[in-house]
């Protein structure tokens, strides 16, 4: 099987020639390792097919929006406590809630934020 062609580092400046897209200096520290093993979790029938589609039928607006007295339609369905691999959170309806993908990015960059402050 062919490799992939070298090229260079993605951070800028760098002249460090790599097949992954970053050179072992320069790889991001924040991907998704943790997260792997229940990332799959999105792509059940179990979600893609009950618990998601029941969640924007109930609610089909976005709840964030909807505060500010703003009707904008839900696209995504948000875990309001982030279940960071917890089944029963992820499946439990009392924890979902209806969102636009503007105020779903917003919530989980400030999560994630938070998750590294506290990390260091």
């Amino acid at each position: 099987m062919a490799q992939k062609p070298l090229r260079p580092c993605k951070h800028p400046g760098c002249p460090e020639l790599t097949r992954e897209g970053w050179c072992q200096a320069h790889k991001p520290k924040h991907q998704r390792r943790e997260s792997a093993a229940y990332h799959g979790w999105y792509n059940l029938p179990v979600w893609t097919q009950d618990l998601r589609p029941a969640q924007l039928l109930r609610e089909p607006f976005c709840r964030e929006c909807a505060r500010q007295g703003i009707r904008t339609w839900a696209m995504v369905v948000d875990h309001v406590k982030p279940h960071r691999g917890d089944w029963l959170l992820f499946v439990d309806p009392g924890n979902h809630q209806s969102l636009c993908k503007r105020c779903h990015d917003r919530k989980t960059a400030l999560e994630q934020a938070e998750k590294r402050r506290k990390n260091g």
